[in-house]
């Protein structure tokens, strides 16, 4: 079984090319949404995000996010703590759906994981895949698409590793500044190339 890491900056297209890779046949295991699992309603994540952050993070039973990531976006010592929560269920129901694509005898797993670099994980994969794209394009891309303002936009892109970060752990940086047709060609490069 093949085991990719795939990462990307906010915007820079890693969606995009997550979604080609499910549509080329691999079962992709997106490390957002193990992430809102790992603090669901009734989930320790949560309880100890309360503890951490106080009760002002909750909003009618669940984690208010954007309350969350007003505390945490512009504090790396936060984050930090945030992560330390956060990551090892993540990590652990990563596992596990390796283990299960494994039983049901699956050829390529993707794990799309947009804090690949911050967590150290980059040395679990087979294959380490970003999708990079220059910072103008991705801050114009949140305003237009996601109704941030310019400001907000460039916080969360500091916020995270830089592109040169997750360059120096892929195996292989694909361009995503172009079209969403032009990404997914790279991506079918990838496939073509390196899957057995």
């Amino acid at each position: 079984m093949l085991r990719i890491g795939l990462t990307g900056g906010i915007a820079a297209g890693k969606s995009t090319a997550s979604a080609r890779f499910g549509e080329l046949g691999a079962l992709v295991v997106d490390h957002d949404e193990l992430a809102r699992r790992a603090v669901a309603p009734g989930s320790a994540g949560l309880v100890d995000i309360v503890r951490e952050f106080g009760d002002r993070v909750i909003k009618d039973g669940a984690l208010d996010r954007p309350a969350l990531a007003a505390l945490v976006f512009d504090d790396a010592a936060a984050r930090a703590r945030l992560n330390a929560i956060v990551h090892p269920s993540v990590f652990a129901m990563g596992r596990a759906a390796d283990r299960q694509a494994r039983v049901d005898g699956v050829g390529v797993v993707v794990h799309d994981i947009p804090l690949l670099v911050e967590s150290a994980q980059g040395g679990d994969f087979d294959l380490v895949v970003t999708v990079a794209a220059p910072i103008d394009v991705r801050v114009a891309r949140m305003v237009e698409r996601r109704g941030m303002t310019e400001t907000a936009a460039r916080s969360r892109i500091a916020a995270q590793a830089t592109d040169e970060a997750r360059a120096a752990i892929a195996d292989v940086v694909l361009d995503g500044a172009g079209s969403e047709d032009a990404l997914r060609a790279q991506v079918d490069e990838v496939w073509r190339t390196h899957v057995p």
